[in-house]
């Protein structure tokens, strides 16, 4: 099976001794980095919500975005992104064999890039899913990728043999794959936290849980989805009762802080 997850707009810059790959949608990253070169700094700060000093710092990653990046200039994906997802993924964390298969089985969707590899080297840079950033092809990156996501997920899972995707992406993330061009069943679990009140989905802790579900169907290697009920990682317990065959939910006592 795959797994996609999100990216994250917080970046971890620090050196890594692994070998990366070339994106495979690295001319479309191209493409949008000089639109949004284009951009003024009233222009970023309004299309993603930044301050002053965001805005600048990502004009200027815009401004410096290369065709062919130096090696010093880029890292891999799994890495180089940080936050809740990535705390429950801890790629670092993964041996050479657990990356190889996580190489052909799990992928990141990303506003500039389409679709990564966890060892696809990346540039800095933040652009949101959700950003209305008008191009040729639409008045959003939505628009901009059309059915490319989904072309690129079925021509993946066809490799691996799978027509199974597991959904650990983000709402805004995964509404950029297009569902009438995509061949694959797609599962989407769903984590809650009980206070005692009944389950309920608390934000910060569901993208670390989706994380640690990706960790999971790497590190088993899973090829069925009934083994995803197995999931139990941070106190988690599969709850057939409150589950549909395509999503899965998974409760555990709210953590005391």
């Amino acid at each position: 099976m795959l797994v996609v997850i999100s990216p994250a707009k917080r970046l971890d810059w620090a050196t890594r001794d692994m070998d990366v790959t070339a994106p495979a949608m690295q001319d479309d990253a191209v493409r949008l980095a000089k639109t949004a070169r284009n951009l003024t700094l009233g222009d970023l700060k309004a299309l993603m919500h930044l301050s002053d000093d965001l805005a600048r710092l990502n004009r200027d990653r815009f401004r410096d975005f290369a065709a062919e990046p130096e090696a010093e200039a880029v890292r891999p994906a799994a890495l180089a992104f940080a936050g809740d997802t990535y705390q429950g993924l801890d790629a670092a964390s993964l041996d050479a064999d657990e990356m190889d298969w996580a190489q052909d089985h799990l992928r990141i969707l990303s506003g500039l890039y389409g679709l990564l590899r966890p060892r696809d080297a990346i540039q800095p840079y933040r652009l949101e899913m959700g950003s209305r950033l008008k191009t040729r092809r639409g008045k959003t990156l939505y628009d901009y990728w059309g059915d490319d996501l989904s072309k690129a997920l079925n021509a993946q899972a066809a490799t691996v043999d799978s027509d199974v995707l597991v959904n650990c992406a983000s709402q805004e993330y995964f509404g950029a794959v297009n569902p009438k061009a995509l061949k694959l069943r797609v599962i989407t679990p769903q984590f809650m936290e009980d206070k005692g009140q009944g389950p309920k989905i608390v934000s910060f802790f569901a993208k670390k849980a989706r994380g640690a579900m990706a960790r999971f169907v790497v590190q088993n290697r899973l090829t069925d989805p009934a083994a995803l009920t197995d999931f139990d990682s941070g106190g988690y317990a599969y709850q057939p009762d409150l589950s549909k065959p395509d999503a899965p939910v998974f409760v555990r006592p709210y953590p005391e802080t």
